[in-house]
């Protein structure tokens, strides 16, 4: 799916393939445990192991997971990317890449993603450079973290995601500090940029 412009201001009629996918794993969301309940689990929760990469050959994307805690969502097919949801069902990790077809900008996609997708979050961490964003924080007792790198000439968006219950922060937040450092967006591949 592509973003349409009209006139000089941006309209986004049309969702992103990552702000669906991103939509999906927002809106599925089960509701999220408080702290109390949160305690029988954590001893159930599995060891973080297994790590897996997951790429994809046109795209040019990369990102490493703990296969152990995250499995690819059922039912969720895309093109774009990948989405994949803890054993439990109460985390989510997504993975997706578009071709920015109408020259959006880094902030205005910025904007759409926070209106989209974390209307009403406290976002806490939200650094901005020449070609990349983070979004993080809570919305809803679930946390939250985006990075969107604009690659290929600012011609190509990529988006990794993680969610997951705040009640479960600890645990989580470790794997989230273990997947960052092995994201590579989008780049050339044979030409495809």
């Amino acid at each position: 799916m592509i973003l349409r412009s009209q006139s000089s201001r941006f309209q986004f009629g049309y969702v992103t393939a990552i702000a669906a996918a991103m939509a999906l794993c927002v809106l599925a969301q089960p509701k999220a445990l408080t702290a109390a309940q949160a305690v029988p689990f954590a001893s159930s929760l599995p060891p973080v192991t297994n790590w897996q990469v997951v790429s994809h050959e046109r795209l040019g994307f990369e990102l490493s997971y703990p296969a152990s805690v995250f499995q690819p969502a059922p039912g969720v097919a895309s093109d774009a990317g990948r989405v994949f949801v803890s054993r439990d069902g109460m985390a989510k990790l997504l993975i997706a890449a578009i071709d920015n077809e109408i020259g959006t900008t880094l902030e205005d996609y910025r904007q759409h993603v926070l209106t989209t997708s974390y209307q009403g979050a406290t976002v806490d961490y939200a650094p901005v450079r020449r070609s990349w964003f983070v979004l993080s924080g809570v919305r809803d007792d679930t946390e939250f973290y985006e990075r969107v790198s604009f690659t290929c000439g600012g011609r190509r968006i990529t988006s990794w995601a993680m969610l997951y219950p705040r009640a479960q922060s600890r645990y989580y937040s470790r794997i989230l500090e273990s997947i960052a450092p092995t994201f590579r967006p989008s780049r050339s591949v044979e030409g495809s940029c």
